[in-house]
């Protein structure tokens, strides 16, 4: 399957080296040097001198993450405005942590974004600023990008303001709780009010073109001496609350591309040949997809509470290839529109966890002030591009590597065994391609003189490899 987010409450022994070997392998870092620690120690002591002082702890501001959540990126309020709505997002300051060209600078390019592994994570800032002193976490004073959004009454965007302020979190809940005080009806204003315009804006997304993908985690479940991948059952308010993130990322794009400085997200339109696996592989999992129903009405026709259909969520994550960033500054890129949220789009509401979002931050801020972009700002837009493809290319590959390692273990038992699947991808030549076992939900690569698109075919287990995360299949 495609690479997705997996919890493991407890590691199994088994996957220990191999998470570890794989680590090394895809060369994801590990601890940060010394050298860099002193120097957040140093950048936490000298950051009050240069916070804002801008005061709007006034704001009833609460932050929506998964459980345990220590590196809080965004806090949200909404509320009722003329016709319309107004949108408070915090953004966490990074930049007032952070000295360009510094050494937590130049580790964070090394890095690019924060690497997730089901049993850790390994940041892209020392955890002190982080996890702590740039966290928007409840109940502190902290400094934040403020981005003001106006909406009128269908949940269009009208004005947008960004400015630094000090903020403060009245409280950080979990995706579950609140979706529970909603339903009971004891949910804030905030909360009832995303209620509102998580929807407006879906419906927005939906009349342009474009999908969104929410897909909730799988996590490693033990059943006895046994282990399962199981799927998280879905909510409603995780995929409005993405719509917030979403509409900040469209309202920076849409200022830096109309002052021709700064960095959007991109990707291109998708390629006949996969939406033809897609098509199959819906096929397989025996999801109805009608000819004349198109790729978006078929994502929203999607059930999050059903696993089969969140497995499709995930192969629908395949259909789109090429996505990277473009910096410009005067002449625009070629392209500069995001093909699957079929809008302009920039990565903006996590830069505790993701290298180019305080690059935006700083591009809207400069911008909103009517003064210059900084010049160590102006100076990246250009390389910044390349050095976020390595870092997500790197990424990706621990992610795969993940996913193999875990399917391994669930496959480990069951040596010998035969599946039915579908043929959902051939290669040029036909002989090698990719077959979905719908139970337990897995994509297997198998060689053979024919492997016809589309149809069902029988494959064997061979061996399971639990270091490299390998699983061999023939076909029956």
């Amino acid at each position: 399957m495609p690479t997705r987010p997996i919890v493991v409450r407890e590691v199994p022994p088994a996957l220990a080296e191999g998470f570890e070997q794989l680590r090394q392998r895809v060369e994801v870092p590990d601890a940060f040097p010394p050298e860099v620690l002193a120097e957040a120690e140093q950048a936490v002591a000298s950051a009050p001198e240069s916070f804002p002082t801008l005061d709007r702890t006034d704001i009833d501001f609460c932050a929506i993450d998964p459980p345990g959540a220590l590196d809080v990126d965004q806090v949200l309020h909404i509320e009722r405005r003329d016709a319309g709505f107004r949108v408070h997002y915090g953004i966490a300051d990074l930049s007032l942590f952070v000295q360009p060209g510094g050494l937590i600078d130049a580790e964070a390019h090394r890095r690019g974004q924060t690497f997730y592994a089901p049993h850790r994570r390994v940041g892209l800032h020392p955890p002190l600023i982080a996890e702590d002193h740039a966290s928007l976490r409840e109940g502190q004073v902290r400094p934040c990008v403020l981005w003001t959004l106006d909406l009128d009454a269908s949940g269009a965007l009208t004005q947008t303001h960004v400015e630094r302020a000090m903020v403060r979190s009245r409280r950080q809940m979990t995706y579950a709780e609140a979706q529970r005080e909603l339903d009971r009806g004891e949910a804030s204003e905030t909360i009832e009010l995303l209620a509102e315009v998580g929807p407006l804006r879906q419906r927005i997304e939906a009349e342009r073109g474009g999908v969104s993908l929410n897909i909730p985690d799988q996590e490693v479940r033990a059943h006895g001496s046994k282990w399962r991948l199981e799927f998280r059952e879905g909510m409603p308010i995780e995929g409005w609350n993405a719509q917030i993130s979403l509409l900040t990322g469209i309202a920076a794009a849409e200022m830096m591309l109309a002052a021709r400085i700064g960095i959007v997200r991109t990707l291109p339109p998708a390629e006949e040949s996969a939406l033809s696996k897609l098509r199959a592989t819906a096929s397989a999992l025996s999801i109805p997809w009608p000819q004349d129903m198109d790729y978006p009405e078929f994502v929203r026709s999607l059930d999050i509470t059903s696993s089969t259909h969140v497995a499709m969520m995930y192969s629908c994550t395949t259909l789109f290839r090429g996505a990277g960033y473009s910096g410009f500054t005067g002449d625009l890129p070629e392209n500069t529109q995001h093909a699957a949220l079929a809008t302009p789009y920039a990565h903006t509401t996590a830069p505790l966890r993701r290298l180019v979002d305080r690059y935006v931050n700083e591009t809207c801020l400069a911008l909103c002030a009517g003064v210059p972009v900084p010049e160590w700002v102006v100076s990246e837009l250009e390389t910044l591009p390349e050095v976020m493809r390595a870092s997500d290319q790197r990424a990706k590959k621990y992610e795969r590597g993940i996913v193999d390692l875990t399917e391994s273990l669930i496959l480990s038992g069951r040596v010998g065994q035969e599946f039915d699947g579908t043929v959902v991808g051939v290669d040029e030549k036909g002989t090698r391609g990719t077959v979905l076992i719908p139970d337990p939900a897995v994509e297997v690569k198998v060689s053979d003189a024919e492997l016809p698109l589309g149809e069902q075919v029988r494959v064997r287990l061979e061996g399971v490899d639990l270091v490299e995360g390998r699983a061999d299949f023939v076909l029956a």
